[in-house]
């Protein structure tokens, strides 16, 4: 999906400018099956690029475009070709990075088309305009980790507990080696057995305070890191919840759940490394200062070897974040895919297809396999070469000390005691190296959740919102047309000019795709109009806040939501305490009353994907009994009884009209029953308003109406 705004940004880049990933997907209106050329284009030229998108021949590319342009790779990818060279193509993958291709390699994922017996492949030319070095680019946030700090504010008093266990855990560390030469070079060279047991019974108390100290740590540990996780993850889904409809239209839910979880990692960074590793500075100062008073030489060896050991791991952090990115794109398709199979799974056993989609699954698997064994290799080679220095070194400084000792420069004690220092200061190094793992995998999933954290909230709560409706509450659609993937998309609705009354049944009808639906969207505030403005009254109904619009409004749509709950809180889902007459009358008005009532624990029955089977009747039955029991001002039924029998609708239809009075409906539907008795009849073709009125004067039209009623009731001529 996105590699077309990657290839962009990598662009981008090449002259200069820095750009938000998430900024270019917006500007080139990415769908969930990714961009067009088209959109690239749009979004290049709208950051200042001049474009050219081109069907040409391989030697005319490589003697006249100008470098680096992107590439149409396999009918289904983009990638940026960066230079040509006598053998090879050099490209810039967004699913593989900097890679050398051969001509052959090139031409076969590149050809796509013939023209005048010459083989053919599109590219996106790009050159920057003055424009581009005018426009002011984003500057990349290198405030990642300062906005998570602040997450430890409000913990400042467990920091303090935590910092001064640390520092008595590090004193009493710092003991031991003292402990270990007095007896060896005191204990054992006097042969007094009392003393060498006086500072075993020491040694043994030290180790009981250490362990108590380690214990309280690990108990403030646990409460700072489930407190904040608690925390980080409350303002994601804050955040998530903020945003446009249309988000949730190019999101896949198993990239969503994947960036959920990314959250531990930023709680593991947070909480524990970042405090270990401060544990582990404390020690490695301490005992750094004890080792350079006992033998600043091994100092020296212990600190170039360290130094060389940390610059080993070093060398592999770019490409161990390159698999991170590999395997977050695997785990989030298996997530999405493992939701697709269990949800599934009545399609699948119906269509006889368990074996294609196991086989689905199973290529996840194998590419999740591949990037695993990747991911190992690069965890052996950086670890291999990381224990050869660590190994070396530590060598070197033992033959120094044994040299020191033969040599009378330090004592057998000093000796083991440097040995002891040295044991805990490779400790210190290793929690140092786990440490800058554990921030690189931070800084990635910060990313990842700045992404949505950075997004524009569907509305901003300012204070110049209206809060006060007029007396005229009718809707008025002035010139209004809607497109789902940008301007270069199909118009879902073009040049929509209606007037809804207030008070009154308006009934919109059509063909499938001719933008009902849409229509009744735009009206709830899910989106908003590409072109023309949408009024109450005589205000543009952007004046108003979503929240305060949408509690005017009750709806029961066709993809209605029913939640793992019981069905009380299904249908009062707003409310923390339910209203039973209003429960009561609702669940009247949709003619479900006896069948929740003849259920073993009736209302407390949980239903849902964890709860009791419903029909598609009886389901939307909740969502008609959800709307009534909101008591809206404005009711938008889109196919609201399409499941139901004739006998429930006509039970239904009498008890919504009484419903009704007083009240601004919209009915989308196909049934003549539905909407006969509508003040009027919207009708709808291909995103075009062709007739307005009521059933008698649309009937007397014998027009584009009149045949939707003729080929429902199959009446003659």
């Amino acid at each position: 999906m996105d590699c077309g705004p990657t290839c962009l940004r990598i662009i981008a880049k090449h002259y200069g400018k820095s750009y938000s990933l998430q900024t270019l997907r917006d500007k080139s209106y990415i769908t969930r099956e990714g961009v067009s050329l088209l959109g690239i284009s749009d979004a290049a030229e709208s950051i200042g690029f001049r474009t050219l998108a081109a069907k040409i021949p391989f030697e005319k590319l490589k003697e006249e475009a100008p470098t680096p342009f992107i590439a149409h790779w396999r009918q289904q990818h983009f990638i940026v070709v960066y230079d040509f060279t006598k053998k090879h193509v050099l490209v810039s993958d967004p699913a593989h990075g900097l890679v050398k291709l051969t001509k052959k390699e090139f031409l076969d994922g590149w050809l796509s088309d013939r023209d005048k017996g010459e083989e053919i492949g599109v590219v996106l030319l790009l050159e920057p305009s003055p424009d581009f070095y005018k426009t002011e680019d984003e500057q990349v946030n290198k405030s990642g980790f300062k906005f998570l700090f602040k997450y430890l504010r409000p913990y400042k008093k467990f920091i303090v507990q935590l910092f001064l266990g640390m520092l008595v855990g590090s004193i009493l560390q710092l003991i031991f080696p003292f402990l270990t030469q007095s007896i060896v070079d005191i204990g054992i060279q006097n042969q007094d057995l009392n003393f060498v047991t006086l500072i075993l019974i020491a040694q043994l108390m030290l180790f009981f305070s250490r362990t108590a100290v380690e214990f309280i740590r690990g108990w403030i540990l646990l409460h700072l890191g489930t407190r904040m996780n608690i925390s980080i993850l409350s303002d994601f889904l804050i955040k998530l919840m903020k945003l446009p409809v249309s988000f949730f239209d190019t999101k896949m839910i198993g990239d969503l759940l994947q960036r959920i979880g990314d959250h531990s990692r930023i709680e593991s960074f947070l909480t524990s490394s970042t405090l270990n590793i401060l544990f582990s500075f404390i020690n490695l100062i301490i005992f750094g200062i004890v080792l350079a008073i006992y033998d600043l030489q091994i100092f020296a060896i212990f600190f170039i070897g360290s130094a060389l050991y940390m610059a080993w791991i070093m060398i592999f952090m770019k490409k161990r974040r390159d698999l991170d990115y590999k395997r977050f794109d695997q785990m989030s398709s298996n997530q999405s895919n493992l939701i697709q199979l269990i949800t599934g799974m009545q399609e699948i056993k119906l269509h006889n297809s368990e074996k294609q989609k196991r086989w689905e699954w199973e290529r996840i698997q194998a590419k999740l396999f591949k990037v695993s064994i990747s991911g190992l290799a690069l965890n052996q080679y950086q670890q291999a070469g990381s224990s050869f220095i660590n190994e070396l070194k530590n060598i070197v400084i033992t033959f120094l000390a044994a040299k020191a000792v033969i040599d009378g420069d330090i004592t057998l004690g000093m000796m083991l005691a440097i040995q002891y220092i040295i044991g805990q200061l490779n400790a210190p190094i290793n929690q140092l190296v786990t440490f800058i793992h554990t921030a690189q995998d931070a800084k990635i999933s910060l990313e990842r959740l700045g992404e949505i954290h950075n997004k524009e909230d569907e509305e901003d709560i300012r204070e110049d919102k209206i809060t006060i409706f007029p007396e005229d509450m009718s809707l008025r659609l002035e010139n209004v047309s809607f497109q789902y993937e940008g301007p270069h998309s199909e118009y879902a609705l073009k040049n929509i000019n209606l007037q809804i009354p207030e008070g009154k049944v308006t009934a919109i009808v059509g063909a499938s795709g001719s933008g009902k639906t849409t229509l009744v969207k735009l009206l709830l505030k899910f989106y908003e109009p590409s072109e023309g403005e949408i009024r109450l009254g005589d205000i543009n109904l952007n004046n108003y806040s979503n929240r305060l619009w949408r509690d005017k409004c009750g709806a029961v749509l066709q993809d209605g939501f029913i939640f793992s709950d019981t069905i009380a809180k299904n249908i009062s889902v707003k409310d923390e305490y339910i209203d039973k007459e209003k429960l009561l009358y609702a669940v009247k008005t949709a003619n479900i009353q006896e069948f929740i009532e003849s259920l073993p624990l009736g209302y407390n029955t949980k239903i849902g994907n964890d709860g009791h089977g419903l029909s598609q009747g009886q389901r939307q039955r909740i969502l008609i009994a959800r709307a009534v029991y909101k008591n809206p001002q404005y009711i938008y039924f889109d196919e609201a009884t399409n499941a139901l029998d004739a006998n429930n609708e006509k039970v239904i239809m009498e008890n919504l009209d009484r419903f009704f009075q007083g009240r601004t409906v919209i009915v989308v539907a196909h049934r003549l029953s539905t909407v006969k008795n509508a003040d009027q009849i919207i009708v709808l073709d291909k995103g075009h308003i062709t007739e307005t009125g009521t059933h008698a004067e649309l009937t007397a039209k014998r027009g584009d109406y009149y045949r939707l009623v003729k080929n429902q009731l199959e009446l003659g001529n």
